[in-house]
């Protein structure tokens, strides 16, 4: 192609990019993008318990002309880091990379927005994921999920561990969290498609399969009624922790409060394949549980659960055994929650992750600040399963006693 005519391609491609901002300002709309499903095993042969970590990831596009990346869509962070051609790590090399000269619509700039200085130092971020860190610089460009599209702020790496994003085929982390997890509000795709008007509704929706048989997604500005079965139930985010995080009445056993959390917090959080919570209530679990190592109880354990909602309308997101047991290839069980000790005003926090995102269809409302709950359509779910999954909470465990003054009249 000639000089003049890459040109002429280029600026019609900038024009098309206007011409599908101002319909989207016009209209909103929603956009569903398809998750794949990894599934990576952590640990050696010689270890008895064999962990697993899962990712779903899917496809944006970035800059003019755009160029494509996958993943994590992530409630836990909140901001866009994609591996860039300044990083030269294993764990960025192998995967694909942001070229800023590339891009036509591309503008460096420092970590409040403003322009570098020709020549000038570049301001950089380190940010912690896990057991790994993603380093990197600030860059302004065209962003799109799907047709929607926005103009917006994020970090391209120049440094990332090996562990864990070289097991990973992800190339990065797309963060959904609120405003206060992001490095300031323009920095977050979702406050900023909300606030430009580009979605539909002010809202997205997270549907991860159980079963290779079964596509996961994620869906912009909508929810999608074929991927639940049964009532929405909704409940406030409790703290302005940036999270996904809302306030639980209890933990439960078999739909009946335990006493072991009262006012505890839990985040619901995309980025992660594991629950965890604090270590003083999962060894209290660990005891009145009483999980045998060989898996010889396994069926026969309880349902647990967290309460959600008013007095009178309370329901417990419940999880089976088969979730919150590891249940390892040689037949030995185990509570899987890790142990997460975060301490008050956010804490004592819980972490739900993929093994409860799978039970649950969630919602995650920015104008409203609140996630929905509702069981997850999957193959064999009825109305009557998802009733007892998502259930009405039972009469206490543990009754409280008081001691009070009556008279006769």
């Amino acid at each position: 192609m000639r000089v003049g005519s890459l040109f002429a391609a280029l600026a019609v491609a900038d024009s098309d990019l206007r011409v599908v901002h101002e319909h989207q300002e016009q209209m909103g709309m929603s956009q569903t993008v398809t998750l794949h499903r990894q599934l990576v095993k952590t640990g050696t042969q010689a270890q008895t318990k064999a962990a697993h970590k899962t990712a779903y990831f899917g496809k944006i596009a970035i800059g003019t002309p755009p160029q494509e990346f996958s993943v994590v869509f992530d409630t836990g962070s909140g901001n866009l880091m994609l591996p860039s051609t300044y990083c030269r790590s294993d764990a960025c090399t192998q995967h694909h990379r942001y070229s800023r000269k590339a891009s036509n619509t591309a503008k460096d700039i420092q970590y409040d927005g403003t322009p570098v200085a020709p020549g000038g130092a570049r301001d950089q971020i380190t940010v912690t994921f896990g057991t790994g860190e993603i380093s990197g610089v600030f860059i302004q460009d065209d962003i799109c999920v799907g047709t929607i599209c926005d103009n917006g702020y994020f970090v391209a790496a120049t440094e990332e561990t090996d562990d864990p994003f070289s097991s990973f085929n992800f190339d990065g982390v797309l963060g959904m969290a609120l405003n206060e997890m992001s490095q300031s509000p323009t920095f977050n795709l979702v406050d900023r498609m909300v606030k430009n008007r580009r979605l539909k509704r002010p809202m997205f929706s997270v549907f991860l399969s159980d079963s290779d048989s079964e596509v996961s997604e994620i869906t912009f500005g909508d929810v999608k009624a074929d991927h639940m079965i049964g009532d929405m139930v909704w409940a406030p985010v409790s703290r302005p922790s940036g999270y996904w995080q809302i306030e639980i009445g209890d933990i439960a056993i078999d739909d009946a409060p335990a006493s072991l959390c009262a006012g505890c917090q839990v985040a619901v959080d995309t980025g992660t394949s594991q629950l965890a919570g604090p270590t003083s209530v999962i060894n209290a679990l660990t005891s009145k549980l009483q999980v045998h190592s060989d898996c010889s109880n396994f069926h026969s354990l309880p349902k647990l659960g967290f309460t959600i909602g008013e007095s009178g309308s309370k329901r417990v997101l419940n999880l089976d055994p088969a979730d919150y047991i590891d249940k390892t290839d040689h037949d030995t069980c185990e509570l899987s929650l890790m142990p997460l000790d975060v301490p008050p005003p956010n804490g004592p926090l819980f972490i739900l992750g993929d093994p409860f995102l799978r039970k649950y269809y969630t919602v995650y409302d920015r104008e409203n600040k609140r996630v929905g709950f509702a069981a997850a359509q999957h193959a064999g779910m009825t109305e009557a399963k998802a009733k007892a999954l998502l259930a009405s909470v039972k009469a206490d465990l543990n009754p409280r006693l008081r001691r009070v003054a009556v008279a006769e009249d």
